[in-house]
């Protein structure tokens, strides 16, 4: 009896450490292929602005991304994706559009979609206010995110390159963790 505790203790075990190793490569190959500015339309993916009204630093990070992308390649358009949770003040769409007004990124070239609250959603809504035909875009979002990011953007029929925004060291951990959870999520469930 005690031997086969033991046994599964192992498997157990040895699965864990093949799916860490698995999500870690999977998220260390998301950030490819880098955006060149030939897509016309970009999505900005949202994450949680605070209680205070400032973004978290995964969003400011992304943010800022954004803001150098945008003005590298100024013929680039780009959806500024996130809803607002009931903790957060404004939607993160609203966060992201003031910043980059504020940087001085011309609002015809930003669109809001400020309803969704996953990243599936993120994807599906602002996939909606593309032009007709349009299936190109950049996906600007953490490096940890992307690679999830884009396996979403392939179940809804994107072809995607990438802008990644580093994350913050402080929250690295605690972000890469949740997200092996959300990509195996993704890759079981589709979306």
């Amino acid at each position: 009896m005690r031997k086969w505790v033991f046994m599964i203790i192992g498997i157990l075990l040895a699965t864990g450490v093949a799916m860490y190793v698995w999500t870690e490569t999977i998220m260390k190959h998301g950030a490819e292929p880098k955006a060149d500015g030939t897509n016309e339309y970009a999505i900005i993916l949202g994450a949680k602005v605070r209680e205070e009204g400032i973004p978290s630093l995964a969003l400011q990070y992304r943010i800022v991304a954004a803001e150098e992308y945008l003005l590298k390649y100024p013929h680039v358009k780009v959806i500024l994706s996130g809803g607002q949770g009931d903790d957060e003040p404004v939607s993160e769409a609203d966060m992201m559009y003031t910043y980059l007004l504020e940087a001085g990124i011309e609002k015809e070239r930003l669109i809001r979609e400020d309803a969704s609250t996953s990243t599936y959603e993120n994807l599906l809504f602002s996939k909606r206010l593309l032009p007709q035909n349009t299936s190109k875009v950049t996906i600007i979002s953490s490096d940890f995110h992307l690679a999830r990011a884009q396996f979403i953007a392939q179940y809804l029929n994107l072809d995607v390159d990438v802008v990644e925004a580093k994350t913050p060291r402080v929250v690295e951990r605690k972000l890469r963790n949740r997200e092996r959870f959300a990509l195996m999520k993704a890759v079981i469930v589709g979306r």
